[in-house]
């Protein structure tokens, strides 16, 4: 027996009723956005401990990342004793591993979720297309604006604040925190590093998008309304100066190399997968590996609103916090209405 035809009739006054919030979205969460519970009150201490187990206790980016600085420092970087002399043959080493790294991630995704499209829609936030054609972009292209940024000066600053930092440490300008003398505090600070990455970005996002500052550099970034795995590192270089600067407090607390390139390892990468516009990567029928989140997506479309990120959790605190549900929706355009009118 044949399955009967779908009800169109029925089917067409659901559409209609289809918010126009909904409408922008092929997939988003069927549940509010949750945040790092780092700011409730009164204190939830064993909830923060949940979710801090939770991205670092699973296999996922951390875990990934954390792994992959401790085999870059011990394969692929030069000895500290090196670094003590800057020299271009131990910088533009370091520039091409860094290089081949992203490339490697960003075109991996790229290629498999955009271009093979093994996953079809399934888990993809925004529909629509990447721009391959329009004036806004450099050569034209959105997908060639984006690798050239992120190759050129995304790469370039990613490097020189690893470099800055190891030849500061090598000449005995920054401290440096040895495991054999204190390896809790050296496991501790790789834990709370991407915390610090998190509480650091907020608030260089919020400068980046003051007027002046956000015309001459972050416009840039924002030009990817719609945004893949390339788009993540796409900046102009006063935003890469700015967003990269979180390294530079290990001037002041102690760390070991293995700590500096999984900072800037931490940063450049998540920037990849959080902007990668599925909520995470299907092997197999099961989601393997979270990606990108719709709280940063909506950032991109909607511009103001989820400065900052999940861990630390300032657009909540400040009133900028959007949790993808329609109600939050509307009370952004309200606040959005107000702020205008």
């Amino acid at each position: 027996m044949k399955p009967s035809a779908p009800d169109k009739s029925s089917a067409a006054p659901e559409q209609a009723k289809k918010s126009r919030f909904a409408s922008q979205w092929h997939y988003r969460p069927s549940e509010p956005i949750p945040t790092s519970p780092l700011f409730a009150l009164p204190p939830k201490p064993v909830q923060f401990a949940k979710w801090f187990a939770a991205r670092w206790f699973v296999f996922g980016e951390n875990i990934i990342v954390a792994a992959l600085a401790i085999i870059t420092w011990f394969y692929f970087q030069p000895p500290l004793a090196e670094t003590k002399t800057f020299a271009f043959s131990w910088f533009a080493q370091m520039f091409i591993r860094n290089a081949i790294l992203i490339t490697v991630v960003a075109t991996a995704l790229h290629v498999s979720l955009y271009i093979r499209k093994t996953q079809g829609m399934h888990l993809r936030f925004d529909p629509r297309e990447f721009i391959k054609q329009s004036k806004a972009f450099t050569f034209n292209s959105q997908l060639k604006d984006n690798i050239f940024w992120t190759l050129s000066s995304g790469v370039f600053f990613w490097t020189a604040y690893e470099a800055l930092m190891l030849w500061a440490m090598a000449n005995g300008y920054a401290p440096v925190l040895s495991w054999q003398e204190n390896p809790v505090w050296f496991v501790l600070l790789l834990l709370l590093t991407p915390l610090w990455i998190s509480f650091h970005f907020y608030w260089v996002h919020r400068f980046l998008h003051w007027p002046p500052l956000y015309k001459i550099s972050h416009a840039l970034h924002h030009r990817n309304t719609n945004i893949g795995p390339w788009s993540g590192m796409s900046m102009h270089p006063i935003e890469h100066l700015l967003w990269l600067s979180g390294v530079l407090i290990h001037w002041v607390v102690a760390a070991h190399p293995i700590h500096i390139l999984f900072h800037m390892q931490h940063q450049a990468l998540t920037a990849v997968t959080s902007h990668a516009g599925f909520e995470a990567l299907v092997v197999k029928n099961k989601n393997a590996l979270s990606l990108g989140n719709f709280h940063h997506q909506m950032h991109h479309r909607y511009f103001d609103c989820n400065y900052g990120n999940l861990e630390v959790p300032w657009d909540k605190a400040f009133g900028s916090f959007h949790d993808g549900t329609e109600a939050a929706h509307e009370a952004f355009l309200q606040r959005r209405r107000a702020r205008i009118g």
